[in-house]
């Protein structure tokens, strides 16, 4: 077999020589940015001699501070092929973790949006490593602001050369991006992406059983850029030809509904509270959503329910898919096989709802706290252990959280699952969330799913609250839809589950509420949440 790395270069020349005039749609600040393959990697290439003449060198940090645009798209590729590594930054960390990241990564230069320059002045006097500044806008003159060095983004393309020899002799195990994990305790952990687990992951998003991706897709991936390189899916899209359309900085659910109907996405991808959302925007004003073939849904567990309205309200099925900023991070999609398409709609609405079936390309096993294997009998739990070509070996600088998380040379992914005889991965809670009363388990998951069904119930959250008998006892925060303000009581809640699940199973209390905190990728922020009634 010839010796050929797996690089990221590779996957740029494609989309240069096979699809040049494939379209790139980026929501910028001023409107509409459109252009192709083609433009797209004469830019790439200037980025390329731009960080040539600022002394990056291969290996080093290059930040980025950034919204999902075309720009942010041209560092994806501009940092990676040329041999530094790309740290995409999580624009909603607190400012002690933001500096924390930036200054364990070493970065050296940092890419930021405008509208974000703010994040980075208060910190600016503790960044010992960062030695420049790139603003990226689409005004003429750069903003007023306190950092220093600092250039334009497009000033400095503008000057470069729009040519470059791209390194072909790379390691396909040389580091190619970096993300953090978002942290609820402790430090953020830092996790190394290759550029070889980059191009297997990105080839897998291609599979047929696994998201299919492909040339004939308008892609719009609504989970931030910062986030797990949104999923891989801006790698795997500029592979295939994909169309990519990039909703830019905040959008909102109508926002986004509008681009789905203007640019006829085919799939696109984000976590479920932003599918509740766009489903709530649906019911005001009926999007046209006719180009759909599917909407991925990641990140946390999708209710059946809103599984559910999206087939029946919309016709748009919700692709649900599991994974981690540890596996870059496909790992789980949840697509019925064919003969599962004969069974009754519920039973096969309880088979989606699942986080599904192992992508080809990786392995798992589930072991329970005595450390053996579970059976496959959709009853028995233990925590999911995987490993393969793109899941992370340990994180960055960080030995001792490494340990554990990776011993014997899996990942222990803390995730609480069943797997049914079908091979169905179920995800029953996170280990931290479990509820554990009177010496039997519940899931938090399964009860906020099995709320979330009431048709009154926008979003719903469990937490376990201490208890002198039972030592924890679950208590369920909702918000209602605004439609039903005024009309559900805790009793109607109560009532709803009594047929439904346990008799212990039942929250001790049911507390409405305007808002779930969420964490800085849109999962309920559990933490935040207990905090908030234990002040209450």
């Amino acid at each position: 077999m010839m010796e050929y790395p797996l690089l990221l270069r590779g996957i740029l020349e494609r989309s240069r020589k096979l699809f040049p005039k494939k379209e790139i749609v980026s929501r910028d600040y001023t409107g509409i940015w459109r252009y192709n393959y083609g433009d797209f990697y004469k830019r790439v290439c200037r980025l390329a001699n731009v960080l040539q003449e600022m002394g990056i060198h291969k290996g080093d940090r290059v930040a980025t501070l950034a919204w999902n645009n075309h720009r942010h798209l041209e560092l994806y590729f501009g940092v990676t092929c040329y041999g530094a590594l790309l740290h995409t930054l999580n624009l909603r960390l607190f400012t002690e973790q933001l500096e924390y990241v930036i200054n364990h990564a070493e970065d050296k230069v940092i890419f930021v949006d405008q509208d974000l320059l703010p994040l980075l002045e208060g910190i600016k006097d503790k960044l010992p490593t960062v030695q420049a500044y790139i603003v990226m806008t689409d005004s003429d003159e750069l903003p007023a602001t306190g950092l220093n060095p600092v250039y334009s983004y497009e000033k400095l393309l503008a000057a470069a050369p729009d040519a470059f020899d791209f390194p072909e002799d790379l390691d396909e195990y040389t580091p190619a991006a970096m993300c953090y994990t978002t942290a609820t305790t402790g430090d953020p952990k830092g996790v190394i992406y290759t550029h070889r687990g980059l191009y297997l992951h990105s080839m897998c998003i291609g599979l047929a059983d696994s998201l299919a991706l492909s040339e004939t897709d308008s892609l719009l991936p609504i989970v931030p850029m910062f986030h797990v390189n949104a999923w891989g899916l801006p790698y795997a899209c500029t592979w295939f030809g994909s169309k990519q359309v990039l909703p830019g900085a905040r959008p909102d659910p109508a926002t986004i509904c509008k681009l789905i109907e203007e640019e006829k996405v085919t799939l696109a991808a984000g976590v479920p509270t932003i599918w509740m959302a766009v489903l709530a925007a649906y019911r005001q004003q009926k999007f046209d959503f006719s180009s759909v073939r599917g909407f991925v849904c990641g990140g946390s567990a999708a209710p059946k329910a809103l599984i559910k309205a999206f087939d029946e309200e919309i016709g748009v099925p919700i692709l649900h898919a599991y994974g981690m900023t540890e596996t870059t991070p496909v790992v789980l999609v949840s697509k019925p096989k064919s003969y599962m398409l004969d069974w009754p709609a519920d039973q096969l609405y309880d088979a989606k709802a699942k986080q599904g079936l192992l992508v080809p390309g990786l392995e798992m096993k589930v072991v329970d706290e005595e450390g053996r294997e579970a059976a496959w009998d959709g009853k028995q739990i233990g925590e999911l252990w995987l490993r393969g070509p793109w899941i992370a070996k340990e994180y960055y600088k960080d030995p001792e959280r490494s340990k554990p998380a990776f011993a014997g040379g899996w990942l222990h992914t803390s995730d609480i699952v069943s797997v049914d005889k079908e091979g169905f991965v179920s995800i029953v809670d996170r280990a931290k969330d479990l509820i554990k009363s009177g010496g039997e388990w519940i899931s938090s998951v399964d009860l906020e799913n099995t709320i979330m069904a009431h048709p009154a119930v926008q979003e719903a959250a469990v937490v376990a609250m201490p208890h002198e008998k039972w030592v924890e006892r679950p208590v369920a925060c909702v918000v209602i839809r605004e439609d039903w303000k005024g009309r559900l009581s805790e009793a109607d809640i109560i009532s709803f589950l009594e047929d439904k699940v346990a008799k212990w199973w039942l929250p001790d209390k049911v507390i409405f509420v305007d808002e779930i905190p969420k964490t800085s990728v849109g999962k309920f922020n559990k933490k935040a949440l207990r905090q908030r009634l234990e002040q209450a």
